[in-house]
């Protein structure tokens, strides 16, 4: 079955009368007889005579003749030359209200993209606290800060806006307006404190939302929302700026390269009102991202909460471990003489298909020291031990066939487990199953 999907800015009445045709042409072929748009037509043209056109009108691409009089080759014939005729969009332009699926949520069409230079520039607000200096003339100098108007007041110059203004501007504004008063004034000026911001974090982060950041920086921002997460790609993380005339600046940054590398984070100041968003990796096993790496580092959710279903636990229990934990750490936390931990399974949220993904594992392997069954485990990991915890657990998934709308319905799921099969958790046969 074909879907088509028609967008009101590309529909044209002519566009539209050839569909009519083409549903029409299909209509005859499969039915044998007129089609109801060709029958209306013949009907509204009853009682004229229309003369029969010579080959040389018919391939001209007269539409004036009835449908029903032209032979299956001239009517294909008349449908191609009016495709040709339609004006076409320049190469490489889309309708207007389509956009690229590889836009940014963060990227609306004002935004100035790569616009490292300009988000550099730092602009003064309320609350900096910044140094003027005047060469030859210190009885003109100023420390203090910008007060919640935007602006400072200087001798015989008196107030002086300065919100908005990078240090050059704020730095030059200053400089004309002592030239009134004094001969070829010399002005530098400082910024001793940047004033607190507020920013919006987003995306694959572990608590979203707006943060005050005393010292706005990246790792800062990214360690007050509680870091980032597992699906986290800090290779493409995004930085959105909206200016005070209306302009909109976006940077993208590679936080993981410095990493890998060892090297300084990108020197960005955040300011009032920045939106950071950290997209999520596209290939979640990419081999070129280390997320062991990533996981151990301080931009990482620093621990993961993994829960545990067996009789040891007496039914669900949770494990918080460091970020960047394996297999072996979770059965640390387990009393190995009352578990069966030949027959574990490890089941995990995925975001993509939000489906419960099962994978079986041996956790005598992963004691001997195989670290193929040593896997890396991410938050909100469940560990399910026991050859019939293993059994029951899949039924119940393979039982419950709806998507589970993200990861807090996918723990929810085994809390009613314990909460309402307490027979899943009575121990069988002297505590090993």
């Amino acid at each position: 079955m074909l879907v088509y999907e028609f967008y009101p800015e590309v529909t044209t009445p002519k566009i539209m009368l050839l569909w009519q045709l083409v549903l029409s042409f299909a209509t005859i072929v499969l039915m044998g007889g007129y089609s109801p748009l060709l029958l209306a037509q013949e009907e509204g043209k009853q009682g004229e005579t229309s003369p029969s056109l010579t080959s040389e009108e018919k391939s001209s691409g007269a539409i004036d003749t009835p449908y029903s009089e032209l032979s299956v080759p001239e009517l294909l014939n008349l449908i191609r030359q009016q495709i040709e005729a339609e004006p076409q969009a320049p190469s490489g332009t889309l309708p207007s209200g389509i956009l690229p699926a590889d836009l940014s949520p963060l990227a609306p069409e004002t935004v100035e993209v790569e616009a490292t230079d300009k988000l550099k520039r730092y602009r003064l607000g309320p609350n900096d606290l910044i140094l003027i200096t005047v060469d030859r003339f210190p009885d003109f100098n100023f420390q203090g800060t910008v007060n919640p108007e935007g602006a400072i007041v200087l001798p015989l110059v008196g107030t002086l806006r300065l919100e908005g203004l990078t240090l050059e501007e704020a730095q030059e504004k200053i400089r004309q307006d002592l030239d009134r008063y004094i001969i070829d004034p010399r002005v530098s000026l400082s910024l001793l404190a940047q004033r607190p911001v507020q920013i919006t974090i987003v995306g694959e982060i572990t608590r979203p939302g707006f943060y005050p950041l005393g010292v706005p920086r990246l790792s800062d921002a990214l360690l007050a929302a509680g870091g980032s997460l597992a699906t986290a790609d800090l290779r493409q993380v995004q930085i959105r700026r909206t200016l005070p005339d209306g302009t909109v600046l976006q940077q993208r940054l590679d936080l993981y390269t410095p990493l890998q590398d060892g090297l300084p984070l990108p020197n960005l100041r955040l300011e009032d009102g920045d939106v950071l968003y950290v997209p999520r990796l596209q290939v979640l096993n990419d081999p070129t991202y280390n997320n062991r790496l990533v996981a151990i580092s301080t931009l990482a959710k620093p621990t993961i909460s993994i829960r545990v279903l067996s009789h040891a636990a007496n039914g669900v229990g949770t494990l918080n471990l460091p970020s960047g934990s394996h297999f072996r750490d979770a059965l640390n936390g387990i009393p190995l003489n009352t578990a069966n931990i030949n027959s574990i399974a490890l089941i995990r949220y995925d975001p993509v298909t939000q489906k419960a993904l099962k994978t079986d594992l041996n956790g005598r392997r992963v004691i001997l020291g195989d670290p193929k069954a040593n896997i890396p485990l991410q938050d909100n990991d469940v560990v399910v031990i026991g050859r019939n915890f293993v059994t029951q657990i899949s039924v119940l998934l393979n039982r419950f066939t709806q998507p589970f709308r993200d990861v807090l319905g996918f723990l929810l799921f085994f809390d009613s487990i314990q909460e309402n099969a307490s027979n899943l958790f009575q121990s069988t046969g002297g505590g090993r199953n």
